[in-house]
């Protein structure tokens, strides 16, 4: 198949990627296999350090007990990879390494076996942008920890990282990974790991992009979103764009050094909604998601529900719901009633979020991941004429942003296509 991108050098942003010919919306542009990758903190335990499925009595590595697999399979088209950082993750044991030491450490050895990788077709590991000389004290200090954090994890099986590689600078390393990695989400946008893509770090930002990347097991899609013409540059968001401008630029700033000049930011598109209400109130709600994330990084989800509702309770009347810090409670509240099997309350506050999902995300993988979520649920509940219509507007967005052929969008086929059915029964 002809490509459909070309790498160019995008005015005023150094390195891009265009289109070659004119693009529908919904077309898979690009797919990727990493350069290297692996189960970040949040996925570890619960996903397949191979495959990346989500599944029970996932099997442990019988050597380091560290990583797990979906089965023996799986562990053997692993091991290329895990082989050498085996002993390692088990010399630094009960300790654990910090997702960018072992990305990093991966990487080493992958460039050790000197093993080509299609991720380069357009860019390759050693073009990436460091931005080491723009980046922060602050952040130069936090790679230096890194680096001595990696000599440590690696010495059982390299001595001096250094010496062994003269020609890759592991500060400069760290740095490109800081700034070029991906976080690897599963089918409900949830991270479960982190991989680097070269020839992808060749997408600019942008905060109205035209493409979405989405992930099937480790493999990267690119997706347009909208019509692109020949010869335009493609773009994707570095950052989550449910935030105001100020905020997003601040990140961006911090992250990727750069300030982000779109319309949506020179208009200060959104964000009038964005923080509506009373002030006060705003920032008690703000303040109180840095508590609903700790509980539900412990997956204490009975006190992130009551957590949520007492700010919701207090909230309302003073704060809409298309309040970004509001929206967000709403979200944790409908994830932690899920979890804890209170589905009528889940209904109650995910349904409050489709308008703000609506207006800010428009064609986006969170958004009809949402839908998809809030159609099993009107589902489950036997409101079925109400489940069809959610489920059918999931998939009008999901054909576009996932494609008709990824899994997600199959298993939502099938969850409408088992709906209407029922349906049917029923009358």
């Amino acid at each position: 198949m002809a490509p459909k991108i070309e790498k160019f050098c995008s005015p005023g942003k150094g390195n891009g990627l265009r289109t070659v010919c004119r693009v529908s919306a919904g077309e898979l542009l690009y797919t990727a296999v990493p350069f290297a990758y692996t189960v970040s903190k949040e996925g570890r335990g619960l996903v397949c350090e191979f495959c990346f499925a989500k599944k029970q009595g996932l099997l442990r590595c019988s050597r380091c007990k560290f990583v797990s697999y979906c089965d023996t399979s799986c562990q053997k088209q692993a091991w290329q990879d895990h082989k050498r950082e085996c002993l390692c993750l088990k010399s630094v044991s009960p300790s654990v390494p910090t997702d960018s030491v072992r990305l990093v450490g991966r990487i080493i050895f992958k460039v050790l076996r000197q093993s080509s990788c299609l991720s380069e077709e357009l860019y390759s590991l050693r073009d990436l942008e460091s931005n080491i000389s723009r980046i922060s004290e602050e952040m130069k200090e936090g790679i230096m920890s890194l680096a001595v954090m990696l000599n440590l994890y690696l010495k059982e099986e390299v001595k001096d990282v250094s010496r062994l590689l003269p020609t890759l600078d592991i500060l400069d390393l760290f740095a490109k990974v800081s700034c070029n990695c991906s976080s690897i989400y599963d089918g409900e946008m949830q991270d479960v790991g982190v991989g680097l893509y070269p020839s992808m770090a060749l997408l600019n930002h942008s905060c109205d992009p035209n493409c979405v990347i989405v992930f099937n097991g480790s493999q990267l899609l690119l997706h347009s979103v909208c019509e692109i013409q020949a010869g335009e540059e493609l773009t994707i968001a570095y950052i989550d764009l449910i935030a105001p401008s100020f905020d997003r630029n601040k990140e961006l700033l911090k992250r990727y050094c750069f300030i982000c000049d779109c319309h949506r930011c020179q208009t200060q598109d959104k964000d009038t909604e964005m923080l509506m209400g009373v002030v006060e109130i705003c920032r008690e709600v703000q303040a109180s998601i840095t508590t609903v994330e700790n509980l539900k990084s412990r997956q204490d989800w009975v006190q992130v529900l009551a957590v949520c509702r007492t700010m919701i309770k207090r909230s309302d009347g003073a704060l809409p719901d298309a309040n970004i810090y509001k929206m967000k409670l709403l979200d944790y509240a409908m994830d932690a009633s899920i979890n804890i099997c209170k589905w009528d309350e889940a209904l109650q506050y995910g349904c409050r979020t489709l308008e703000p999902y609506k207006l800010y995300c428009g064609c986006h993988p969170v958004r009809a991941v949402q839908l998809m979520k809030l159609g099993k649920l009107l589902m489950y509940q036997g409101m079925l004429c109400k489940a069809s219509d959610m489920l059918i507007e999931a998939f009008e967005v999901m054909k576009v942003t996932h494609g008709r052929e990824h899994s997600l969008t199959k298993e939502l086929y099938q969850l409408l296509f088992d709906c209407e059915t029922e349906m049917g029964l029923a009358l």
